[in-house]
């Protein structure tokens, strides 16, 4: 999988049109992205669809950015193994186009993902120490639990629940669908 700057993408957009997805929650998306990326979160990426629409043209490189290049990686998999041929993951993600200091469009400011699943599972290691000491020891599941949910999330790179929080309400967006 090939990797590119933020500068060098920033470069490259100024000569010429460039696709570029942006793999990240819709929440995400709204709260900051890049002028002209298509959000297509990555738990609901159809590259085969996608492959599917572009017919000839599957030869054009496709930029996938996220948050900091590890759902990027992820979506660039996807695509590879669908039949494209070229796709190119942003370094860094939008944490190093910001930092780079490229222009963005700022929407409404939310928690990130990160923040509320270290919240929820501080919670509920807390909740279940003092719940397994004043109420009944078999509480005491609940922490060991979310500490094996926490390994396993650090040893495949994937968290189940970061996914999950992904598709509580207060992480979706509205949308207006106008009628035609």
């Amino acid at each position: 999988m090939r990797t590119i700057t933020p500068q060098a993408l920033s470069e490259k957009s100024r000569d010429q049109a460039i696709e570029l997805i942006d793999v990240r929650t819709p929440v995400e998306f709204q709260e900051v992205h890049i002028d002209g990326a298509k959000n297509i979160p990555l738990d609901s990426l159809d590259v085969k669809a996608l492959l599917e629409s572009r017919g000839d043209s599957c030869s054009d490189p496709i930029y996938v950015i996220c948050r900091s290049g590890m759902r990027g990686g992820k979506a660039c998999d996807k695509f590879l193994a669908a039949g494209f041929q070229e796709v190119v993951n942003v370094d860094g993600g939008v944490m190093a186009w910001e930092a780079a200091n490229f222009p963005v469009i700022r929407g409404k400011k939310v928690m990130s993902l990160e923040r509320q699943v270290r919240i929820a599972a501080g919670f509920l290691v807390f909740s279940g120490a003092v719940l397994g000491h004043f109420v009944h020891e078999g509480f005491f599941g609940v922490p060991a639990f979310v500490g094996a949910g926490l390994m396993f999330a650090g040893i495949t790179n994937s968290c189940a629940m970061g996914m999950l929080i992904a598709k509580m309400p207060w992480n979706q967006v509205k949308t207006c669908n106008a009628a035609a």
